[in-house]
């Protein structure tokens, strides 16, 4: 009976996630402009923080919001730039209390690349930083981190043709390696996206080496010293674009779109083995409009993907997800945005079990950003591990402990009633949410992925109403 009970709960916590959609809100009050990008959204713990390209003082600069309570609530505007020249196309990536932005500016007479960082969780914010010096265009950054280890990828001129530049720093952005040249070849390689978990870096772009635009795939296996082989992940007759790509553990999860006729339509890949083999394409919607501008986010065995979709007459946001890793995909397709004006280009990331969505939106006449949440769209990776019931209530040390990047968290709870699990840093401050709700009573594993997090001491804590205990856990990358 008891198992059948707790059937019943997974079953009801699956139907109901969907489902759970908050409103949306508009986080700006300027005018902001649209990009063709898939990272203007990053969240580490509790903190949302998102960046954007905003025209309000004439001229565009890139401004910057957080939030500090899961996106219930968020500070004002914060314009990071100042300049009469252009700023625009930013990206951002975060790892603890370490925030990363990266942008295209042409304040010095050419398009080139420029950084900025915070390492008090947004707070405050260091100098503007330029990392490119050339004669010729970059563009369009991307920016990832794991660790120490910064990673940002672009498009550039310098060889006459467009090919796909990396930087990397191993100081938390304090200092820079040189550039290095990922593509060699005559044709264009650009839409470049980029994730990195550990020690592996993995990149994903467009390109047109061999006739029409392809999506093509490069890792590095040892933090971005070195680079393995251009590889080429789609074959189709006509064009393939827009790829987005996201890391969890040794599982790669690629999106994109792919014109089929007269329409556009996402199409999904993956590796289980870090990028080293990939299973067979599937195509993840299928209507006679456009589907495009595809971003994904994965965390644990659940997959999420946002994207622009005209099915309805006029672009809107729509959502579908995988919650088995990506063998599967739920049929249902979630539309997030119901307005007679443009919802464009969506950016996804998840914390805990809350799901975060920004985009575009020109329904009050000019472009702004919107966000929406769903509190509990993410299934937390939490399984019951015995039928018997507990004496009583317990929190077992973490094992693998040191770990990296994954650990396994045991509890029993001996009656049914409200759990949290939560991680802090040794600062005290709160890191992941990764259970909040009602379990029946039984004993319980979770596996806990801190690909997020930089090395360090962590504790982890789990309440209920009769029941506090706190544990210590070590990671190392």
């Amino acid at each position: 009976m008891k198992k059948f009970i707790f059937t019943l709960i997974i079953l009801f916590y699956a139907f109901t996630a969907e489902a759970q959609w908050e409103n949306e809100y508009n986080l700006t009050g300027g005018s902001s402009s649209p990009m063709v990008k898939n990272n203007t959204i990053a969240a580490s713990g509790t903190n949302i923080y998102v960046v954007w390209e905003d025209h309000r003082d004439g001229n565009p600069e890139i401004y910057y919001k957080r939030s500090t309570d899961s996106g219930l609530n968020w500070d004002a505007d914060t314009r990071l730039t100042n300049d009469p020249g252009n700023s625009a196309v930013p990206a951002i990536t975060v790892v603890g209390t370490f925030v990363h932005i990266a942008w295209v500016d042409n304040r010095n007479g050419n398009a080139e690349i420029y950084y900025k960082r915070s390492t008090n969780s947004g707070a405050t914010w260091e100098a503007v930083v330029r990392l490119t010096n050339d004669a010729a265009g970059s563009y369009s950054p991307v920016i990832t981190a794991s660790g120490n280890n910064v990673n940002i990828a672009w498009e550039d001129e310098r060889n006459g043709n467009p090919e796909i530049y990396y930087k990397r720093s191993t100081n938390n952005g304090s200092g820079w390696e040189p550039d290095f040249r990922l593509t060699q070849d005559p044709n264009i390689s650009e839409r470049v996206s980029m994730f990195s978990s550990g020690s592996f870096v993995h990149t994903v772009w467009q390109d047109t080496r061999d006739g029409n635009y392809e999506i093509y795939y490069k890792r590095s296996t040892n933090g971005g010293v070195s680079w393995d082989a251009v590889s080429r992940l789609t074959n189709g007759i006509e064009i393939s674009q827009v790829a987005s790509i996201s890391v969890t553990g040794q599982s790669v999860h690629i999106v994109w779109e792919e014109f089929l006729g007269n329409n556009q339509e996402v199409y999904y890949i993956r590796s289980t083995n870090n990028g080293a083999n990939w299973e067979p394409e599937i195509r993840l919607t299928n209507n006679t409009a456009d589907s495009q501008y595809p971003a994904i986010f994965s965390a644990g065995s659940s997959i999420h993907i946002v994207w622009e979709d005209y099915r309805e007459g006029n672009p809107e946001i729509f959502y579908k997800r995988s919650t088995d890793g990506g063998a599967t995909w739920n049929n249902t397709v979630t539309r997030l945005t119901n307005d007679p004006a443009v919802s464009r280009t969506p950016s996804v990331w998840v914390t805990g079990s809350a799901l975060h969505v920004v985009w575009f939106d020109y329904r009050l006449g000019n472009c702004e950003v919107f966000y929406r949440r769903n509190s509990s769209g993410n299934p937390v990776s939490i399984t019951e591990i015995t039928s018997e019931i507990p004496s009583e209530f317990s929190l077992s040390q973490n094992y693998p402990n040191p770990f990296n990047p994954v650990t396994n968290i045991k509890f029993s709870i001996p009656k049914s009633g409200l759990v949290k699990l939560t991680v802090y840093d040794a600062a005290g401050r709160e890191t992941a949410a990764l259970f909040n709700g009602v379990l029946s009573a039984g004993a319980y594993n979770y596996d806990f992925d801190a690909s997020q997090l930089t090395s360090g001491i962590y504790f982890y804590k789990l309440e209920t109403n009769e029941f506090t205990q706190t544990k210590k856990m070590v990671l190392i990358k």
